[in-house]
């Protein structure tokens, strides 16, 4: 069987407060209308550049300590160079060096292959930005 690339961009509004937003839902959606059964790889990619892409579980908590981690680690004060924005967005730029803005994922027989606990998260500490896209593509 040929191997066949289709891509899908899709609209996720994340909101003005910094989040962690499960997009599982999302990427399980695609590959039902597009893997047809197949084995493959689905890329998840945030084409922003202050954002990542996490798998992670959602809803025990681990959502919010991440955030909280990244707040340790990336103050939103005025030590950061990239000065435009809200009074520390320049961490938010730095965000994608930790968080890369893509994931590349197994699907086995036309569904994501994640682990028990593992969703497909975007991670937005960008309050200035609500609206976002995310494009999801599938090679099988």
């Amino acid at each position: 069987m040929a191997e066949r690339f289709t891509t899908l961009e899709i609209d996720v509004r994340t909101g003005s407060q910094e989040t962690v937003h499960d997009l599982t839902g999302d990427c399980e959606s695609f590959l039902r209308d597009v893997a047809e059964g197949r084995d493959g790889l689905l890329n998840v990619f945030a084409p922003h550049a202050t954002m990542g892409v996490a798998l992670l579980e959602t809803g025990a908590g681990s959502d919010d300590d991440l955030l909280s981690a990244l707040r340790d680690l990336l103050p939103a004060d005025d030590r950061w160079r990239h000065k435009h924005g809200s009074p520390g967005h320049g961490r938010d730029h730095v965000l994608p060096a930790l968080v890369p803005p893509h994931a590349t994922l197994p699907v086995v027989g036309g569904e994501l292959a994640l682990g028990t606990w593992q969703s497909v998260c975007l991670v937005d500490t960008n309050r200035d930005n609500p609206d976002r896209r995310v494009r999801l593509s599938f090679l099988g």
